[in-house]
């Protein structure tokens, strides 16, 4: 009976896999390594924080071993979809870039909350910046052509965190998500500079009645440097423009692009 029911599991279920032109079942990226992948990033971005290990075993050797490491699994898990060759290559090579812009992160996260009590604190236990840890590193690969990886990776990050950051999204430097629960960021929000967004804030689109048609256009809003947006603002449309040093007030619903150093209160 047991035999029966598996096979007739498996008829089932072969009814939704894609299959190579040789007939075999696609398989596709692994979740659980694609998440091991993130930490061994993480703990090469930020040696010492993660991994236990004491500023004497953090060497050459080591930083070598799991750069290796995360060269052979990310190019493994990648080519189960695409034939993008070399891209966890770049991806090494652009460590130390993204790097230094999450340290810049980091440093918003502490000039911009008085709770925090030093830019470790906020590398360590802080929401927001775990989301855009793992943002810096999916957006990486969504702009170099790589399929589902970047999703999986936003996706882990917004269940770990409650924060939505879709890969495609242009994010500048110094960017601060304080508390974090609830935010959405859509694929074309364009975020400039010392960004600040509190809880429950959404950069949406206007309207997706038209679904599929809408892909590739710009759908979400731009936000200009220097802004502020308090909890629960919603922002909408790829039009919508926030200017340069402007604020968003709680709950606001905005539409309409507004010009730098303007204060929005409603809607």
């Amino acid at each position: 009976m047991i035999k029966d029911i598996a096979s007739e599991a498996s008829r089932l279920l072969a009814g939704h896999y894609n299959f190579t032109e040789e007939g075999d079942p696609v398989i596709y990226p692994n979740t659980d390594n694609i998440i091991r992948i993130l930490d061994k990033i993480r703990t090469v971005l930020f040696p010492g924080y993660f991994n236990g290990k004491s500023e004497s075993d953090l060497n050459a050797e080591w930083m070598r071993k799991i750069l290796e490491e995360i060269n052979i699994e990310l190019s493994d898990e990648i080519s189960k979809v695409s034939d993008s060759d070399g891209v966890p290559a770049q991806l090494i090579k652009k460590l130390a870039d993204i790097q230094q812009i999450l340290y810049k992160d980091a440093q918003a996260g502490f000039d911009g909350d008085p709770a925090a009590r030093s830019v470790v604190e906020v590398i360590l236990a802080y929401p927001g910046f775990y989301s855009v840890f793992v943002h810096r590193v999916a957006h990486f690969l969504f702009t170099h052509g790589v399929p589902f990886i970047p999703r999986i990776m936003s996706e882990y990050a917004h269940g770990v965190t409650g924060i939505d950051i879709h890969p495609g999204a242009q994010i500048g430097e110094y960017f601060f998500i304080d508390h974090g629960t609830g935010v959405v960021i859509g694929e074309t929000a364009v975020i400039g500079s010392h960004v600040k967004i509190y809880h429950g804030v959404t950069l949406g689109a206007l309207s997706l009645r038209k679904g599929q048609q809408l892909a590739g256009l710009k759908r979400h809003p731009t936000i200009e440097d220097y802004v502020t947006i308090y909890s629960g603002a919603t922002i909408l449309g790829g039009e919508t423009i926030i200017g340069r040093n402007s604020t968003v007030l709680g709950n606001a619903l905005v539409i309409k692009s507004v010009p730098a150093d303007s204060k929005i209160t409603g809607a």
